[in-house]
């Protein structure tokens, strides 16, 4: 008898109890990932004492942005320690849409601060590794801002081919993430940030970027790579 059935190749080859820890294990890992990005994002906040200057914004408003809501608006679609599991998918893509809205808000105030600060010092503009990788990683959250509108009004905007732009939205948003947590690591390079951490504590924080993105690329790639077929 010949049957096709399609499967996703992540934990092939396990056994039940094996299986049962790898699912325990992820589960574990999309929690910490959860704590990890909130805990950044209220720690940098501490940092920077928001309201002494005009640059205090830009590390609250960036970190907000890519450290807490687009980490969320990513890991929400996890089946895993997600605290939207029990949302239905259409659910999960508005909860989805409304971090990422809250992604280009705050990432244009912070942006806005960075600007404002440059200008009031007299200081030059795109100088530094981190202001460049900034720009790039702005310029493909607005990309992506893009291609999600796309796919939220296919028929209006006439898509040729929503499951091929779904797939691409999913990759690129990869690329996406990545880059910023390029670019929140080279922030731990800043005068700025190494006159406020110093020691141990600023190889914790030059770590600790590295996990959630660990996670977020291994949910994407799992729920996108090319399925299998089996012949019985």
């Amino acid at each position: 008898m010949r049957a096709d059935v399609e499967y996703s190749p992540v934990g092939e080859g396990l056994g039940m109890s094996d299986f049962w820890l790898y699912v325990w294990m992820r589960r574990v890992a999309v929690i910490a990932a959860h704590v990890t990005g909130l805990g950044l994002t209220l720690i940098i906040s501490l940092l920077s004492r928001p309201g002494t200057s005009l640059f205090s914004w830009h590390p609250v408003c960036m970190s907000v942005a890519y450290c807490l809501c687009m980490t969320e608006g990513i890991l929400l679609f996890s089946a895993e320690g997600s605290p939207f599991c029990f949302k239905s998918r259409q659910g999960k893509v508005r909860l989805h849409w409304f971090c990422q809205a809250l992604v280009l808000v705050a990432a244009a105030t912070g942006l806005g601060f960075m600007v404002a600060s440059k200008n009031a010092m007299e200081r030059p503009h795109l100088v530094s590794w981190h202001s460049l990788l900034g720009v790039g990683t702005a310029a493909a959250t607005l990309l992506q801002a893009a291609c999600g509108v796309c796919l939220l009004f296919p028929k209006l905007l006439r898509v040729s081919s929503p499951p091929r732009l779904k797939l691409y939205h999913a990759t690129c948003g990869l690329v996406t993430y990545l880059l910023a947590t390029v670019t929140v690591v080279s922030a731990m390079f800043s005068d700025w940030f190494q006159a406020t951490v110093k020691g141990a504590a600023w190889w914790a924080f030059l770590l600790l970027p590295l996990f959630p993105a660990l996670v977020v690329m291994n949910q994407i790639t799992n729920a996108y790579l090319p399925r299998k077929k089996i012949t019985s």
